[in-house]
């Protein structure tokens, strides 16, 4: 909404009206927390600076003097606060793993919660190689574009003049599609590059963006673009904001007065807005914010999740066992399945939790026409991924860490033709919740026979096999997983060439995957591995421990 359109609601607030203070909160928070969220990368001091530039614009509302002029200053408020926090920053020390763990990556986020996909998602995804005072600017730019802000605002709340801003904005522009050039290439199969990035750990720096910039001007491959590229200003119109994540805190309650009550009488002691001895009285309990509308409770900002965002209810869809394509069911033992109803002269038998007794096992391809049942709908709250929207894992000794209640996909790029073999295995350690294989997609399974060109698969005589471990099930091409909890992915490579692209994925995609196959290229439809109950397999490879060695998982592990 433009500025104008607040006016009477600024100037209600201005007045001591708390309806209006409460929503104005509400309707400007999400711009604050994108401007915050983009420019810092989702680091863990965005709640911080998102609260303190609340705070300050609460507290200073009584100093506005022209409430067109509101949304301009509430962003130049926020950019301040950013300035701040990096100047406080100027030696840095370390995130500890703790810390770490807390942040979200904010192009994660903005790929996960606006379902970006193709080259709106390259573009976001792109963010992670700038530096921060262009992450700054980009927080702004990007606003600008979507139709949050106009170029006098951007120039403003950067503190320089529009001709400046110009000049900057076309040479951030430059340094984003630089980055999409990189994120372009990591995604394709260069062998030059492959061997380039082998020592890089996967977390995108500066250095590592000037030596893969150097690469790929000088590679014919990388540089190929393979379809036309769309300019970013022209994938970012339009887009909306990134709703603000469950979970999110924001407490603006003064000395025991609502914040409201606290303006009424920080504008009665002065026109320049809050005393020193107001801005002392800042408390701040902890308040739990999520997208959606404000509600005030003893001054604190509550946001409530809208019911039409909830996740959706467990589906109560009828087991695919009745699928041709779908293997039977397999339990460990049948002691581990629960006993009949007792009769009513035996004594009742204690419940056994089936989770972790049935596991995958060797399958045979099912009729490549054979079209699946429907895949049963989890529920999804969203997956976070310490590598962010896409992890690419082409070493042993890889790994990374999967948290949330949604769907995961890990798709296979073997390669023989670099180093035939056996494969060792992935493996999922360090479960906490519940972690289960739910379908199989991609078109293809690894044993598929393929022509042309493609060398993705197990191999042939030309190129050499890549061969499975004993009584391993046949992977295929994509491997869709539910999680509900938190789970370490290793890349375990030893033998044959192998790399995994591990993407938080949804049941939509999954679904679509698996009953329609890719549009070209696809070898058979997919398969439904879900029944709907906890009794669907769990990975052959997972366990709640973390060995030293995720290799040494053995095949079938118990949960």
């Amino acid at each position: 909404m433009e500025t104008r359109q607040w006016r009477d609601t600024i100037a209600a607030a201005q007045a001591g009206d708390r309806r209006a203070l409460d929503e104005l909160v509400a309707g400007w928070l999400p711009l604050v927390y994108n401007i915050v969220g983009r420019a810092l990368n989702g680091h863990a001091d965005v709640d911080d600076v998102v609260q303190e530039t609340m705070l300050r614009a609460v507290g200073n509302l009584g100093s506005l003097r022209d409430p067109d002029s509101f949304r301009s200053w509430l962003v130049a408020i926020a950019m301040r606060q950013i300035r701040d926090r990096a100047r406080r920053r100027t030696a840095p020390a370390p995130l500890d793993d703790s810390t770490a763990s807390d942040a979200a990556d904010f192009a994660e986020l903005t790929v996960l919660r606006l379902q970006l996909e193709g080259q709106r998602r390259e573009v976001v995804e792109a963010v992670r190689w700038l530096d921060d005072e262009d992450r700054q600017l980009l927080s702004l730019w990007w606003l600008e574009v979507a139709g949050e802000l106009t170029r006098r605002e951007l120039a403003a709340a950067a503190g320089i003049s529009r001709q400046h801003a110009a000049v900057r904005v076309q040479r951030l522009k430059e340094r984003v599609e630089t980055a999409r050039g990189i994120v372009r290439a990591l995604d394709g199969a260069c062998p030059g590059l492959r061997e380039r990035t082998g020592r890089w750990d996967g977390r995108p720096d500066s250095v590592w963006r000037k030596r893969l910039a150097r690469h790929i001007r000088g590679c014919g491959y990388c540089g190929d673009a393979r379809e036309t590229v769309v300019p970013a200003e022209r994938l970012l119109v339009g887009m909306a904001l990134v709703p603000l994540p469950v979970g999110f805190t924001l407490s603006l309650a003064f000395g025991g007065k609502t914040a409201a009550a606290a303006t009424v009488a920080s504008v009665a002691a002065t026109s320049a807005g809050w005393s020193a001895k107001a801005m002392a009285a800042l408390t701040q309990p902890v308040v739990a914010v999520t997208a959606g509308a404000t509600i005030v409770a003893g001054g604190a900002y509550v946001v409530t999740q809208p019911s039409d965002s909830s996740p959706p209810p467990r589906a109560v869809s009828s087991p695919t066992a009745a699928s041709t394509a779908r293997p039977p069911a397999v339990t460990s033992s049948p002691s581990a399945l629960p006993s009949p109803s007792p009769s009513p002269t035996q004594p009742k038998q204690p419940k056994v939790n089936l989770y972790g007794t049935v596991v995958d096992t060797v399958d045979r391809a099912p009729d490549p026409n054979a079209r699946p049942a429907a895949l049963p709908h989890r529920p999804e709250s969203g997956i976070t991924s310490t590598w962010g929207a896409k992890a690419v894992m082409e070493h042993r000794g890889e790994k990374v860490t999967l948290s949330g209640q949604g769907y995961i996909l890990v798709r296979w790029q073997i390669a023989p033709q670099f180093r035939a073999g056996g494969l060792t295995m992935p493996a999922w350690t360090g479960l906490e919740g519940e972690l289960f294989h739910v379908a199989s997609g991609g078109g293809r399974r690894m044993d598929d026979v393929y022509t042309g060109t493609d060398t993705t698969g197990m191999g042939s005589p030309s190129i050499g096999y890549a061969v499975l471990p004993d009584g391993a099930q046949q992977m295929w091409q994509n491997e869709y997983f539910y999680l509900d909890g938190t789970v370490v992915l290793n890349q375990n490579e030893r033998g044959a060439d192998y790399g995994l692209i591990v993407y938080p994925s949804t049941w939509e995609a999954a679904e679509k995957d698996v009953r329609y196959g890719p549009p070209q290229g696809a070898v058979r439809y997919g398969l439904v591995r879900d029944n709907g109950k906890d009794t669907t397999p769990v990975p052959q490879y997972v366990t709640r421990e973390t060995p030293a060695d995720p290799a040494t998982v053995a095949q079938r592990s118990r949960v």
